[in-house]
């Protein structure tokens, strides 16, 4: 049995979508035009195509699957996150009344972030910034796909550094523009190396990645003087820049530029989580509004609700107890796996000299690349997840591993290296 009620629902929608025309007097009857044809079907497979470069790039799979030894990098402790205090701070975003709540607002982000943003990094960074040229954007990577949108031109050459981060250079190609791959020493990017017709160089100076070195304050007046004479902008990537563990914190490259060349990247997913997706972009003057307009454009705004409740959680001051707290975590960490690999690693790898950051790197002084691959492979099976130093290049890759040490917890570390150690 089937009710009335439903009954009459079900006539309802049928006439209000234009299946049924009803008559009074007459009944109800099916329109000639919701007849589907015999000739219409929906294909198998559609015959729309993306362009290649949408086929080239591989979808991420590094975190797919769990591991109880974490040695991944770009990972922040989710056990350090102070989840009570954000919780706090979400529900008090959402009160009525409150802008986060429900109403649009500027593409540059929410007033009180920047304002909070731009007092952090100048404290703790040495960066010089007003709140009209920050920018919030969904992470560090919508924040290189505005720049390079804005910057540059299809068919315009952008300098990346090698071994790096891809998917910069991923995206990059993405937008035709060409990526030229340069050299990292234990001073940084080599200047020298970069071709003069390149018309922007994208860094991570702070805390190199994968390699983990500081560029040197010689490199760095290189580089801004290369960038003054070929007029060419610096996209500066400060990642891991919060976490130190030996004397202050060097000051970011943007503070040592005269011209206004230099645009400094942000983002809070290490500090933070990378869930949040939270990011921000500090420009000069000259480039804020053609930023800010490009950030409309491609979704307006980023969350309000987390921005106000990232703002609220830098002026209480628990964003800086944050920080300090886990730097005092990750130091701890960085310190063992640092002593363990000198201690029963001597024989297959250096460990290059690093002092900041969620990771360190080893160089093995022997196996190839594709033993490194081998050997990690071997860890997985026993729940020990790394990533090799090949993976982060595209001209010569480089034998070696990453050890991030954000997700693994500290009394898990000696165990997760026993377990590498046996692979070899």
């Amino acid at each position: 049995m089937i009710s009335r009620t439903t009954v009459s629902i079900a006539y309802e929608r049928l006439a209000a979508d234009g299946f049924v025309t009803a008559r009074v007097g007459a009944g109800t009857f099916v329109n000639k035009h919701a007849a589907r044809p015999d000739t219409c079907r929906i294909p198998d497979r559609g015959v729309l195509r993306a362009q290649s470069i949408w086929t080239s790039i591989q979808l991420p799979t590094t975190f797919d699957k769990p591991a109880r030894f974490d040695f991944r990098t770009g990972l922040p402790s989710l056990s350090l996150f102070p989840h009570q205090t954000w919780r706090r701070l979400i529900r008090k975003s959402l009160c009525p009344g409150l802008a986060a709540a429900g109403v649009y607002q500027q593409p540059g982000g929410h007033w009180r972030l920047r304002e909070a943003i731009a007092r952090h990094v100048g404290a703790s960074r040495g960066v010089s910034a007003l709140a009209e040229d920050i920018t919030i954007t969904n992470g560090a990577q919508q924040a290189l796909d505005i720049l390079g949108r804005t910057l540059l031109a299809p068919g315009d050459r952008i300098a990346v550094e090698d071994p790096g981060y891809g998917l910069p250079r991923r995206l990059f190609q993405s937008q035709r523009i060409h990526v030229v791959g340069i050299p990292v020493d234990h001073e940084g990017l080599i200047v020298d190396a970069i071709p003069c017709d390149v018309r922007a160089v994208y860094v991570t100076p702070s805390h190199q990645y994968p390699l983990g070195v500081t560029m040197s304050l010689a490199r760095r007046r290189s580089l801004l003087s290369w960038a003054e004479q070929k007029h060419a902008a610096i996209i500066e990537d400060d990642y891991d820049g919060e976490f130190r563990f030996g004397g202050r914190p060097i000051d970011a490259l943007q503070t040592l530029d005269a011209s206004g060349r230099v645009v400094y990247v942000g983002s809070f997913s290490k500090v933070m989580l990378p869930t949040l997706r939270l990011g921000f972009v500090i420009t000069p003057p000259s480039l804020s509004r053609a930023i800010q307009t490009a950030k409309y454009v491609s979704d307006w705004h980023t969350s309000l609700l987390t921005q106000d409740a990232l703002a609220s959680f830098i002026e209480e001051g628990g964003f800086a107890r944050h920080i300090r707290r886990a730097s005092a975590a990750y130091r701890k960490r960085h310190d063992m796996i640092a002593t363990i690999l000198c201690r029963d690693f001597t024989e297959h790898f250096e460990v290059l000299p690093s002092s900041a950051g969620l990771h360190l790197t080893a160089l093995a002084k022997s196996a190839s690349p594709q033993k490194i691959k081998t050997i990690i492979a071997k860890a997985s099976e026993l729940e020990v997840a790394l990533q090799p130093l090949s993976m982060f290049s595209e001209d010569i890759p480089l034998a070696g591993i990453a050890f991030g040490y954000g997700a693994i917890e500290t009394e898990d570390i000696e165990e997760g290296l026993r377990r590498l150690r046996s692979c070899f």
